[in-house]
């Protein structure tokens, strides 16, 4: 499955579940920072980066490949190396290895400039499907269990732009 990797920042600890300021559990006797610290968001328990929390990357010249498989429907690949830019704090964030599935909806923009150039951009959402941690040999949930979940976001999208027609 396609993957990327997030970072968030660290704040080392190692009592056992202790309540932090920000109403975050971190879980005990290893050094787990802020990144690995059990949040609340609408009611929903998660861990990772902090709700609000921003990140800023370069991506390297990357290629993206394209074929026309409808009048107005296009396939598309894109593989790239992406660099944060500045540096992750020490110790943040998850192992080297640990892989993500994002799925991404976007709006490109995009104007010819010339005969063989165009300015592109995207605006979008991208949501986490699964995960699969650098000392895990499994993901996060089945392939079916990530479809199946994707289902959910694009019907809720789905309802929402009707709401807005």
């Amino acid at each position: 499955m396609p993957a990327r990797k997030q970072t968030g920042t660290d704040t080392p600890s190692t009592t056992n579940n202790e309540l932090t300021q920000n109403g975050g559990l971190r879980k005990g006797n290893q050094i787990a920072g802020t990144y690995n610290e059990l949040k609340q968001f609408e009611g929903k328990k998660y861990m990772g980066m902090k709700v609000g929390g921003t990140h800023k990357w370069y991506y390297d010249k990357g290629e993206w490949k394209e074929k026309k498989i409808a009048p107005d429907k296009w396939e598309f690949d894109y593989a790239v190396t992406k660099r944060r830019a500045g540096h992750a704090p020490e110790g943040s964030g998850v192992p080297v290895g640990t892989e993500y599935h994002w799925y991404i909806l976007a709006h490109q923009s995009v104007k010819k400039l010339d005969a063989n150039n165009y300015s592109t951009s995207m605006t979008g959402l991208k949501y986490k499907l699964g995960h699969k941690r650098a000392d895990q040999d499994h993901w996060s949930s089945t392939d079916r269990a990530q479809r199946k979940k994707l289902v959910q976001i694009l019907k809720g999208l789905a309802f929402q732009v009707e709401v807005e027609i």
